[in-house]
C-alpha cells in the first residue's frame, strides 16, 4: 500500500492530465504489480467474480494489461513495465498482515454471497485479491508478445523504477502509491493505468479519476525539506516497512517534527514512547540506498501477433473477434509510434 503522503502534497506540486495525449512521447516505467492488483480489483462481476476462462482460471489481470497497454501505446505513451523481485526483511511483517486480511476478506465474501448481499460480496471480493507466480509469469509471456518492455527488479519494484527514471531511462514513475518519490524518482504519474470512472466506497457516486503528475523537487521546495527528511516524515506516519507508524503522529505534525528537529535521529528523540517493529534507520538506509538492476537492457520488438493471440484466445478464451481489433490498433501504434522514431527495434528513444 505505500505511505500515504497525499495530506503533505500541495496543488502546486501536482499536475493534473486531462488528456493522455498529454504525455505523448514520453517514457514510463510503471509499477507492474500496483497495475496488476488494480486490474485484478477493478475488472470484476458485480458480485465480485473476477473475469475468468472456462477453466475458472483469472483472466482480469491479462485483459486489463493488454487493453490498458494499448491504449498508452496509442497515444505514444512508451511504457516499461518494472516487476517485484524479493521482498525485503523489513516487509515480513506488512506481507504476513496482508495475507491475513485476504484470508478474512475472502470468508466474508463467501458470507456475503450466501446471504445476497452483492455490494458487500464486491468489496470484499477486492479485498482478497491474489497475484500468484505462473499470473505473473504469464503477463511477462504477454508483454514480451507484445514487444513491450519489462524489467525484474531484485527487490521492490518502486525502487528500480525510480531508478530508471534518475537514469532518464525512463521520464516518470507510475503507481498509486507514493514510495517511488522517497526513492528518489523525479516525478510520479497516478492514476495512468486506472483513470476514468470510479465508484465511491459504499456510495451509488461515481467520479471522474485523471492522470496526474507529482514532481518531487517542487514538492520539496514548497514544504522546504529534502528528500531525506521527506522519508523521516514518511517513516513517521508509516511505510510498508513500519505500517502503523508513531500513534498520535498525522502529516502536519510529522511535518513540524522534522521541520523542528532536522532529522528522524532528533524528531524521535522528541517522541520516547515511539516504537517500532523494525529499526527505522534501517528502513531510511533501505529509502535511499534499496537494492536494484544497474545493467538493464531495454528494447522494443515487433508484435508477435500469433503468440498474443495464442495467450489470449487459444489459452483463455478471450474474444477473437476483439482480440483481433485491439491487435490492429497495437500495430497501427507500433508502426507510428515506435517504430518509426527509433533506428532498428533495439534502439530506444525517451
Amino acid at each position: 500500500m505505500g505511505v500515504d503522503l497525499r495530506e503533505l502534497i500541495p496543488d502546486k506540486a501536482i499536475r493534473v492530465i486531462n488528456d493522455l495525449k498529454e504525455l505523448h512521447g514520453r517514457t514510463v516505467a510503471i509499477d507492474a504489480y500496483n497495475a496488476l492488483y488494480q486490474f485484478l480489483t477493478a475488472i470484476r462481476q458485480p458480485d465480485g467474480t473476477p473475469l475468468m476462462d472456462s477453466a475458472g482460471r483469472v483472466t482480469s489481470h491479462l485483459s486489463g494489461l493488454f487493453y490498458r497497454t494499448i491504449n498508452l501505446v496509442e497515444v505514444c505513451i512508451k511504457p516499461i513495465y518494472v516487476f517485484d523481485g524479493k521482498p525485503p526483511e523489513l516487509k515480513s511483517r506488512e506481507i504476513a498482515q496482508r495475507s491475513l486480511i485476504k484470508d478474512e476478506a475472502l470468508v466474508k465474501y463467501k458470507q456475503a454471497l450466501e446471504r445476497g448481499d452483492l455490494e458487500s460480496a464486491h468489496r470484499y471480493a477486492q479485498m482478497s485479491s491474489r497475484l500468484t507466480n505462473e499470473m505473473v509469469d504469464e503477463v511477462k509471456e504477454l508483454l514480451s508478445a507484445m514487444g513491450i518492455p519489462w524489467i525484474q527488479a531484485p527487490s521492490e519494484g518502486e525502487a528500480q523504477a525510480a531508478y530508471l527514471t534518475l537514469r532518464n531511462s525512463s521520464w516518470s514513475t507510475a503507481s498509486q502509491d507514493y514510495d517511488s518519490l522517497l526513492f528518489g524518482s523525479p516525478r510520479l504519474i497516478r492514476n495512468l493505468t486506472i483513470s476514468g470512472k470510479r465508484k465511491l466506497p459504499k456510495k451509488d457516486i461515481y467520479v471522474e479519476v485523471k492522470p496526474e503528475v507529482i514532481e518531487l523537487n517542487t514538492l520539496l521546495n514548497v514544504l522546504d525539506i529534502s528528500r531525506e527528511q521527506l522519508i523521516d516524515i514518511a517513516i513517521l506516519l508509516g511505510t510498508d516497512y513500519n505500517p502503523d507508524g508513531v500513534k498520535g503522529v498525522g502529516p502536519k505534525t510529522a511535518l513540524k517534527l522534522i521541520k523542528t528537529y532536522g532529522s528522524l535521529d532528533g524528531a524521535l528523540k522528541a517522541l520516547p514512547e515511539a516504537r517500532f517493529p523494525v529499526d527505522p534507520f534501517k528502513i531510511k538506509e533501505f529509502f535511499l540506498n534499496p537494492p536494484v538492476v544497474a545493467d538493464y537492457i531495454i528494447e522494443w520488438g515487433e508484435p508477435d501477433k500469433e503468440l498474443i493471440k495464442e495467450v489470449l484466445i487459444s489459452r483463455h478464451d478471450f474474444s477473437e473477434d476483439r482480440v483481433n481489433a485491439a491487435l490492429e490498433r497495437l500495430m497501427k501504434a507500433f508502426k507510428e509510434c515506435i517504430k518509426s522514431r527509433v533506428r532498428g527495434l533495439d534502439a530506444w528513444v525517451r
